[in-house]
């Protein structure tokens, strides 16, 4: 979520509260029904994700222009596509002349400008007709300033020492924090999720600013949600607790600065070992983490994954697939948008050309037809295989049952020159991206360009 005019990073807000603990959770509320397994059933053993930014999607941004896109979007191997917000937004307080989506001003409506109810459905029909799964982001932290809640339930608002109703970071002027402290509002926030199940059949949501949040709120709604249908849940955040009931996945926010850090030689290697040991020990291996080079944050704020990764872009998003995770694809990337959409104004996706869809469309192949990279359980551990250039080349394998997938890869913008030092590597593998045939050999020299990979299949 982002209603700045400047970039505040979400990460950073990440930290400082989950080190100081959850707003709003004074009273520690518990869920009222104990939780048991909640997770999404096995079909996202392979998934990956999309997200669709409605607005900037198509010159006319509405439900009905996106749904052309499905059968793209399916041939191209998407799975489940996430909806930025689709509700109407605020007047009060608008930024730019359209607003930001995150400014909700009735949770059970949809954006005038987006189409009609009977558009929206037709849309979530198409989706599920062609196998994906649709999830709509939820903006629960706070509302517009208009939202009727604001004179209805005036004392559902979080409000300074004066009774002023208070933005949730002082430059959200365009939202009004909610005070989770409140069972009335608990109760009611779930009830409008319902809402999307129930009447339109959506499959989940993504939440934003989840760390913002209790997580015994977060767990109270999972568990009713599931008693409609089993929903697939994804948290803006990075908090562990909220994998223990409540979410199937989360952001990682940190595996994607480390990209963009690496990426400007400031990193290497060495961070991303130290990030998959860390996660090792706060995740189980059925937290799925969701690993992006792009998303509507980064992309609108701190600019496109040709910015930030200008050499880079495509051997990052091939770690995005072959890492531990699930990985995201944000609208446009198929196409090689290569600007930053305006966050608060109309600015459509030029679709001219497509010409990164074949690139993302062999990589969600390679991901399903590999079992060693599927998602959470089903996958493959990762394996670090020991080189003789620790700091810029990454080395790994993964393997479930007779897969073996061995991913080599210079993460720097010089040549390089290594070998592997781990005698069982001697196999014979297919070059996935060339279909060429493989012997590596430990400790026989290997060169690399600058920032190449190679993703090699075991023969």
């Amino acid at each position: 979520m982002k209603t700045k005019i400047f970039s505040i990073s979400i990460f950073a807000i990440s930290v400082f509260l989950f080190s100081c603990g959850n707003k709003h959770d004074a009273n520690n509320q518990k869920p009222t029904i104990s939780l048991t397994n909640y997770k999404y059933p096995d079909r996202i053993k392979t998934s990956n994700i999309y997200e669709v930014n409605i607005r900037q999607y198509t010159a006319e941004g509405t439900f009905k222009a996106f749904e052309t896109h499905i059968p793209r979007l399916k041939k191209m191997g998407v799975d489940i596509l996430w909806l930025m917000p689709i509700q109407p937004i605020g007047q009060k307080n608008r930024k730019g002349s359209k607003g930001s989506y995150y400014s909700v001003k009735n949770y059970v409506e949809v954006n005038p400008e987006f189409g009609t109810f009977a558009d929206f459905d037709s849309m979530i029909k198409t989706a599920h007709k062609n196998g994906m799964l649709v999830i709509l982001d939820w903006v629960a932290n706070h509302t517009a300033w208009d939202h009727i809640w604001m004179t209805e339930h005036s004392d559902w608002y979080t409000k300074d020492s004066t009774g002023k109703v208070i933005a949730p970071v002082p430059d959200w002027t365009d939202v009004a924090d909610l005070n989770f402290d409140k069972p009335e509002l608990r109760k009611e926030m779930v009830n409008e999720m319902k809402f999307w199940i129930e009447k339109y059949d959506v499959d989940g949501f993504r939440c934003d600013v989840a760390m913002m949040i209790p997580t015994t709120f977060w767990d109270s709604a999972r568990v009713e949600l599931n008693k409609v249908k089993p929903v697939f849940m994804l948290a803006e955040a990075e908090q562990t607790d909220h994998m223990k009931n409540a979410f199937d996945m989360n952001y990682a926010w940190n595996f994607h600065h480390i990209l963009n850090e690496i990426s400007k030689g400031k990193m290497n290697v060495e961070n991303l070992k130290a990030y998959i040991e860390k996660d090792k020990t706060e995740y189980e291996k059925s937290d799925l983490r969701m690993n992006f080079t792009s998303n509507h944050d980064e992309n609108s704020w701190n600019g496109t994954e040709y910015d930030r990764m200008p050499e880079s872009y495509k051997t990052f998003a091939v770690l995005t697939f072959t890492f531990p995770g699930m990985p995201l694809i944000y609208s446009g990337q198929e196409a090689g948008l290569n600007r930053m959409l305006k966050f608060f104004e109309k600015d459509s996706i030029n679709w001219s050309n497509l010409e990164m869809a074949d690139f993302y469309s062999n990589l969600i192949n390679l991901k399903n037809k590999n079992k060693a990279l599927w998602n959470g359980d089903f996958g493959g551990d990762i394996q670090f295989i020991n080189n003789s250039n620790p700091k810029n080349v990454i080395s790994f394998r993964r393997i479930k049952d007779n897969n073996i997938v061995l991913v080599i890869m210079n993460l720097s913008a010089k040549p390089v020159k290594f070998n592997l030092i781990e005698k069982d590597v001697e196999k014979t593998y297919i070059d996935y991206f060339t279909n060429e045939e493989r012997k590596i050999k430990p400790q026989e020299n290997y060169n690399l360009k600058a920032w190449e990979y190679q993703v090699l299949i075991l023969k």
